[in-house]
């Protein structure tokens, strides 16, 4: 992270100011912590460098397709995803299929993942977009056709079961335009709504996750996403019982000062940097400088699309999110640990891409694949 400091102290000397606040800090203190506090820092260093990667492929990285995709398609880029190390996947969305097609057949999905008991080389948490009451109930309606074949919140405690976990997931926006144009409501009417959607979701004893679109910039608003109303709602969020906070940058638009000025103001609001998710879109080629800032700031957790694959039907010209097989590379480059396989992650790039006739946008993803070529390291002196 050496050589990305000069960069982010420009940065800090560009960005406006958010007002300092006290801090609040939710952290437990353990009796080994005390009783071996060399070993509670040595702990603290190793987990300083764990990156916990979103795949958001299979749901965020679908729904905009034209084409239509086979279920069996949707099922196997599940399944071989899953065998990369990944521990949180994005898996479909219960929305009705007149404004998402792509999202049509969810629930077989979740069926699938409940019944079939997808191998993988750590516990997978399948995340659902459930928008409204409508998507909770029917997703509901498949979890209790397979009373025990989710994770509970006491199984995930233990730490021993390998069931799969279950969450679902909410989406407010940061600008009132995009709150109308993607919800159909203001942004204070879709917090009324989410409220019953996390509650459920916890009564349930699924998580809940929550995501915040264009906070780094609208297309119909611009540039200029106010970073504190972002924090007052993603406040709201976490109050109501969301288990963690992604910010999305739909747009792409989102430049090092103003992530940096964002995750600044909700740190203010005392939000902890564990409960946030940073969702960075390549629209402009900044996905990446982002990333680096939000490390420094702390983040450890992002969400990513194999095969850079996305893009949002509410957003006119944004291009698809960060790839994944970039977002691994650059990682383990800077030292962090993801627990990925990217040789693996790479082919399943290139392959889906393949399915879905369109180009593999990850560089990392055909470099990768290049390099194996024979001769390639010859060819290129």
């Amino acid at each position: 992270m050496a050589s990305m400091r000069p960069m982010i102290r420009l940065a800090r000397r560009h960005a406006p100011t958010c007002p300092a606040a006290p801090r609040l800090r939710r952290r437990f203190a353990t009796a080994s912590d005390v009783r071996n506090p060399a070993a509670a820092a040595q702990q603290q260093q190793r987990s300083d460098n764990k990156v916990r990667i979103v795949e958001v492929g299979p749901r965020d990285g679908l729904q905009n397709e034209k084409k239509s995709i086979p279920l069996a398609t949707k099922i196997e880029l599940i399944e071989r995803l899953a065998k990369t190390g990944v521990s949180f996947i994005e898996a479909g969305s219960f929305v009705s299929p007149k404004w998402v097609p792509q999202m049509d057949n969810s629930s077989e999905i979740l069926q699938h993942i409940l019944k079939q008991k997808t191998r993988s080389p750590v516990p997978i948490t399948y995340s659902f977009l459930a928008p409204n009451a409508k998507g909770v109930e029917n997703a509901t309606a498949v979890l209790q056709q397979h009373p025990g074949a989710y994770l509970t919140p006491a199984e995930a405690l233990s730490g021993t079961s390998k069931k799969p976990g279950v969450e679902l997931a909410v989406f407010a926006a940061a600008t009132e335009s995009f709150s109308q144009k993607n919800l159909n409501c203001s942004i204070a009417a879709s917090l009324q709504k989410f409220a019953d959607v996390i509650q459920g979701a916890k009564q349930r004893g699924l998580r809940a996750r929550a995501y915040i679109s264009v906070v780094l910039g609208c297309p119909f608003e611009g540039y200029d996403v106010d970073p504190h109303r972002v924090a007052e709602i993603a406040t709201s969020l976490l109050e109501m019982g969301a288990d963690e906070i992604s910010l999305g940058d739909t747009t792409g638009m989102g430049t090092a000062p103003r992530t940096q000025e964002l995750l600044r103001c909700m740190a203010a609001a005392g939000i902890r940097n564990e409960d946030i998710a940073m969702h960075f879109h390549d629209t402009y080629g900044q996905a990446l400088v982002n990333t680096a800032i939000s490390l420094e700031r702390g983040i450890r957790t992002f969400d990513s699309a194999v095969g850079g694959l996305g893009g949002c039907p509410y957003s006119p010209g944004a291009t698809g999110n960060v790839a994944t097989e970039n977002m691994v590379y650059f990682l383990e480059s800077l030292g962090m640990e993801t627990g990925i396989d990217l040789d693996a992650m790479a082919d399943i790039g290139q392959w889906i891409s393949g399915e879905l006739g369109r180009p593999n946008d990850s560089a990392v993803g055909k470099a990768v694949l290049g390099a194996r070529k024979p001769g390639a390291a010859a060819s290129s002196i």
